[in-house]
């Protein structure tokens, strides 16, 4: 036998308070009948009330109150065994965490706001599988695939433009990481979103999205940004900068969307541009979900029996009796003979 609620045991320690309120209350209503009058008169006046009555009464609520605390506690005892299938896709999450991401034309700034989408969007996920990747000049698989999605919004936590040493983007070896972090059993099933600005510094991210597409590989791209290009700041305690080239030119981050659509097309997949609504992930939520679903994992398991209800049905008899049960004395009829 288990409990669903332990802690509601703590409720029958109120059942001995009910008995002493119960035992104090008869004995004041003794005293004030002797303060009122003589024991005799009082006698008579109260002779229709039975007291035992009145003790199965208050007897009766204390029983139903504790039946009441063990149904609270949730007793569970006798198991069944039940086999449960988990449908769905894998997906891999790529952010670029470059410092173009830091520009602040989607408030708070590009790098910020996609994380938050990303943990709203691992939030709508049911039975698919998800994973993270990091990337700058170099990417890395932060969270592998996993079903476990608090870890993995705990690693989305720790993601800033620091972790990487290597600067730059590079979208290409992104998507090399993410074709082979999804694995190569099945040629279907297994989506990378990938989250950047789209400029490129190494690489060729074209001739890759072609290679995972051969592998099954359905690439959704959100490009963050806009095409007019955006400042990044630097902060420095209370100073702000902004990023300059070797030249001391300020640096401007410039949306690529043209590689990102080409990318999506070769892939089969589709193309979103982030907006200061949001970053778009709730369109691709939408996408993926109307794909086919693989089984991921059938694992049987014990379900243990909720028993509540027999105890809740013996408080409800009890308070029912309570309410029902008069504690007046049933009435006598003297037989006085026939009339003549």
């Amino acid at each position: 036998m288990r409990f669903g609620d332990p802690q509601a045991f703590w409720l029958l320690l109120l059942a001995p308070v009910c008995v002493v309120f119960y035992i104090w209350a008869f004995r004041r209503r003794r005293r004030a009948l002797a303060d009122f009058g003589s024991p005799a008169l009082m006698e008579k006046l109260t002779s229709a009330t039975s007291r035992v009555r009145q003790r199965v009464k208050a007897a009766l609520a204390v029983v139903g109150f504790i039946f009441l605390a063990l149904a609270l506690v949730q007793p569970q005892f006798g198991t069944r065994l039940e086999l449960l299938h988990r449908r769905g896709v894998d997906i891999m999450v790529a952010l670029d965490t470059s410092l173009s991401m830091l520009a602040e034309d989607i408030k708070p700034n590009r790098l910020q706001r996609a994380c938050y989408e990303i943990e709203a969007f691992i939030d709508r996920l049911e039975g698919d599988r998800v994973g993270l990747i990091a990337f700058a000049g170099r990417s890395f698989v932060l969270c592998p695939l996993t079903l476990d999605y608090g870890a993995a919004k705990l690693f989305l936590d720790t993601i800033d433009t620091e972790m990487i040493p290597v600067r730059g983007t590079a979208i290409a070896e992104a998507i090399q990481t993410g074709t082979r972090a999804l694995g190569a059993q099945e040629r279907k099933y297994r989506v990378l979103v990938l989250i950047t600005d789209g400029e490129d510094h190494a690489g060729d991210p074209v001739a890759v999205a072609e290679e995972a597409a051969e592998a099954g590989v359905r690439i959704f791209s959100v490009g963050v940004g806009t095409p007019e290009g955006e400042l990044i700041p630097m902060r420095e305690g209370g100073r702000v900068d902004y990023m300059k080239d070797r030249q001391g030119n300020i640096v401007k981050t410039r949306l690529d969307e043209a590689t990102l659509e080409q990318i999506a097309r070769i892939t089969d997949g589709v193309y979103l541009r982030a907006s200061a609504g949001g970053v778009g992930l709730d369109a691709v939520y939408d996408q993926i979900a109307e794909m086919e679903k693989k089984e991921l994992e059938s694992r049987k398991y014990t379900q243990y029996k909720h028993r509540f209800q027999w105890p809740l049905a013996l408080a409800l008899v009890c308070f029912v009796s309570e309410a029902l049960l008069s504690d007046r004395r049933r009435g006598r009829r003297e037989w006085r003979g026939r009339f003549q």
